[in-house]
């Protein structure tokens, strides 16, 4: 895969608490330069990432209950409004786990419902933390979220134990079928292994380290 056609399965990411405003110019530059999807980027950042990427073809995600899930429903909901408001294009909400893993379905889908409908028809990729769930709930997590109107299931934050593995993927692609998004993320640092989750059925890849990846697929071509 050459290196421009992998960039667009990337959101290019920067999530870390101390990232400044310089941080973002430059990971909105580098997003400009290689045309990655999107950039996904914390709340308060949104409104800077959409008059940076102004005219080019780079989307604006932002996360909602980051990263532990825990928030209130009714939070999620003011979070994703706000941001829609501030110019987010794409929603990436952490699942609520203690309710999933308490067998309270109603709730979880009800939240993931109320998160879709405030996004206004942007996507919605659910992020499930599957390092911290069962084989079980992991399919039982995909079935709601196909239930719930969101677009994606998204492996990680990147925040806690694990990241995105090749049997997750393929787990998650086996459960919500071809055509609903799959996002693997979390320690995805270069360009083998960014390949090996598209092949194993990711169609999106969360990763800070977009540039290490497409430099190594350059490269890779390059060789050829």
């Amino acid at each position: 895969m050459k290196a421009q056609d992998l960039a667009r399965y990337i959101d290019h990411t920067l999530l870390r608490a101390d990232a400044t405003a310089k941080d973002i110019e430059r990971l909105c530059a580098e997003a400009r330069e290689h045309h990655f999807y999107a950039v996904c980027v914390n709340g308060s950042r949104v409104i800077q990432a959409r008059h940076l990427l102004d005219g080019s073809d780079v989307k604006v995600a932002t996360v909602v209950g980051f990263p532990l899930g825990a928030t209130d429903s009714d939070t999620k909901r003011f979070e994703t409004e706000a941001a829609i408001d501030s110019g987010a294009q794409e929603i990436d909400v952490v699942i609520n786990l203690g309710r999933l893993k308490d067998g309270n379905y109603d709730y979880v889908v009800r939240e993931l419902r109320d998160v879709t409908e405030a996004a206004d028809e942007r996507p919605v990729k659910v992020i499930l933390e599957t390092g911290l769930l069962t084989h079980e709930e992991k399919i039982c997590a995909c079935r709601l979220v196909l239930d719930s109107g969101a677009q994606f299931v998204k492996t990680s934050t990147g925040f806690s134990s694990g990241g995105a593995t090749i049997e997750d993927v393929e787990l998650l692609r086996e459960i919500v079928g071809e055509k609903f998004g799959v996002k693997a993320a979390g320690g995805i640092r270069d360009a083998p292994t960014a390949l090996a989750m598209i092949e194993a059925g990711a169609t999106r890849l969360g990763t800070s380290s977009g540039m290490a990846i497409v430099r190594g697929s350059a490269e890779k071509v390059h060789s050829y």
